[in-house]
Order: C-alpha cells, then sequence, then structure tokens
C-alpha cells in the first residue's frame, strides 16, 4: 500500500558559491523542500506544502519539484518574492547561511491554504524557519495539531536551528517546544541542541522533549553518528560512515529524508507501531538515514541519492573509526 507523506515549510533558492570568487549559482532549497526531494527521490508518495513565488525564483523552485515527481496541489501561488539564503562553505566543507526574508512568501500561510493538506496524509513532516516565523507559523502549528488528534498521523519534526533568526536560546526553547509537544518523532543536530541548550547534555535535551510527548527523539552528531531516545527509556547509537565529503548542505534533510523513507519502508510509521518499534528496527532506521546523509555528502549541494543509488552504494562506504578512549 502506498504511504502518502506531506512536507510543510518554506522553499528558498540557495545561492551557492561557485569557483570564481563572488559567483553564485541559484539552486532550489529550504529544509522542508530538500525533505520533499529527498522522500521523492526514494520513491515515497511525496506532497509538499509550500508558498511558491510567482517569479522567476518561484519559478526554478515550482519546476524542479515538478521534475522531482512531487505533488504540488497544496502548494499555492504566492504573490510575494521567494527567500533568498546565501551559502558559504568553511575550510571543512560546513555550511553556513545569510538569509533575505523579510515579507517573503514562506510566512504568509493562511488558514484556507492549510486546510489543502490531503487527506490521506499518513506522515506530517514540519519544521525549520516556517514553523517559528509568524505570522504563518501559527497556521502550520494548527495544521500539526489537527493531524496529530486524528491520531493515525505520523508527525515528525526537525527544528533545523538558524541563530540568527531566532532573538536568543529561550526564544529558540519556546518555539522548538511548542513544536516538539505535537511531534511523534523530533530530529535535531548536536549542533541544534547545544545552540537551544548550552547548559545540557544532549541526553538530558533528549529525554526533556521525550517528556514533551515526543515518541522518539533523533539526534545526529556528525562524525560520532547518530542517537535515538524513546520514551520508554531505551536508546540506540549507530556510527557515522566514512565517507570524502564534499560539503554538507543538505545532509540533515537527506538524514530525515532517510530516516522517515525507512520507518515507512520498515512498517513503523504509525504512532502506534512506532511506540512499539523494537531496537533493532529503530538502529537499522538510524543506518539507513546515515547512508542517505552521507551519499548527499559526496555530492555538491543539496543533492540527495535515488533508492537505486542507496542499493547500490549498501556495503561500499564503512564505519568512521571508533574514537580513542
Amino acid at each position: 500500500m502506498t504511504v502518502s507523506v506531506t512536507v510543510i515549510g518554506e522553499a528558498i533558492v540557495d545561492l551557492l558559491p561557485v569557483a570564481s570568487p563572488g559567483t553564485f549559482q541559484a539552486v532550489p532549497g529550504g529544509s522542508p523542500y530538500n525533505v520533499a526531494v529527498g522522500l521523492a527521490r526514494l520513491g515515497h508518495d511525496t506532497t509538499l506544502m509550500a508558498r511558491l513565488a510567482d517569479t522567476a525564483f518561484g519559478r526554478i523552485l515550482r519546476d524542479h519539484a515538478q521534475a522531482e515527481g512531487i505533488d504540488l496541489h497544496a502548494a499555492p501561488r504566492a504573490a510575494e518574492q521567494s527567500t533568498l539564503a546565501v551559502v558559504s562553505l568553511d575550510a571543512s566543507a560546513r555550511a553556513s547561511y545569510d538569509f533575505y526574508l523579510e515579507g517573503t512568501a514562506d510566512w504568509q500561510w493562511t488558514a484556507e491554504e492549510t486546510a489543502r493538506a490531503p487527506g490521506a496524509t499518513a506522515v506530517l513532516h514540519f519544521g525549520s524557519i516556517a514553523s517559528w516565523t509568524p505570522p504563518g507559523d501559527a497556521r502550520i502549528l494548527e495544521l500539526a495539531h489537527r493531524l496529530r488528534d486524528r491520531g493515525d498521523v505520523l508527525i515528525t519534526y526537525d527544528p533545523n536551528v538558524r541563530p540568527g533568526l531566532l532573538l536568543d536560546h529561550r526564544h529558540g526553547q519556546r518555539v522548538a517546544e511548542r513544536a516538539i509537544g505535537l511531534a511523534h518523532v523530533a530530529k535535531a543536530s548536536s549542533d541544534d541542541v547545544a545552540w537551544l541548550y548550552p547548559d545540557l547534555a544532549p541526553e538530558e535535551v533528549a529525554r526533556h522533549w521525550l517528556r514533551l510527548g515526543a515518541t522518539v527523539v533523533v539526534i545526529t552528531s556528525s562524525a560520532d553518528g547518530a542517537y535515538a531516545y524513546t520514551a520508554d527509556g531505551g536508546s540506540v547509537r549507530r556510527p557515522a560512515l566514512d565517507v570524502a565529503v564534499v560539503d554538507t548542505v543538505g545532509a540533515g534533510d537527506s538524514f530525515t529524508a532517510g530516516l522517515i523513507g525507512s520507518l515507512i519502508g520498515r512498517g513503523q510509521h504509525t504512532p502506534e507501531n512506532l511506540a512499539r518499534c523494537p531496537a533493532n528496527q529503530l538502529a537499522g532506521a538510524l543506518d539507513d538515514a546515515i547512508l542517505v546523509a552521507s551519499l548527499n555528502c559526496e555530492r555538491r549541494g543539496n543533492d540527495p541519492p535515488t533508492a537505486a543509488d542507496v542499493a547500490a552504494a549498501r556495503g561500499r562506504l564503512k564505519p568512521m573509526p571508533a574514537h580513542p578512549a
């Protein structure tokens, strides 16, 4: 049976640096948009709810999503301009972003627009900037609340913290926690949780989020792999893969797509099944997500693998060497 996934949030045009100094390439981006692309490439029935501008940049986003086979019937044509992000890469190929987002399309959701969410949605993913930027954040949270209350929809969330767009740690905690209270799966990076909760260890943050209502909390930690913590007190850790990193643009979003896709493939994508997901199945889902993210890191920009790419790569990448004690 086909499982329908809906992703709601921002679709941003990333301006990526190219070989000539001061020269950029415009490519589709934004965390929710990237997750939708990743899911579609893995073969999942994916609907993207993003407000796409009726401009040259907006058409880049719309055309690319359609070419990926993503359903855009619930993606409004917006009168506002597209959000832009200028990407910088450090010596380790880690990405940082400067955003141009005042009054742009991604934050202007109405109740009429979010009501277009497909009734067949089995998994809803939300998060990132759109989940905390008014006025549209309230509409996104209302949708997540409504679908969680249905009882048969798995809700997944990634705060995808952008410190420069949040007032301070306390504000970041408030907006993340109101969303985590609606999510069954909360996924974040170790950088996210370190910025949000500078005085807490990652495991303490995970246990706090579980008390807020999450069933599983996943924290990714770059070369240290990924950790999953469960509401019954369990935890699973899986190692990173040894990969030649080109850059990390979209790696976290590819991980999210791989995680959601693996939970679907393993039949763990309902709230009821996730609550009793065996540790070996959760570990397998982390391994799958790490592989998807690792393959993205071998490529420039956000370029998640297809299901065929993933199948061909199994066994090629080996775990990172253990850190010395």
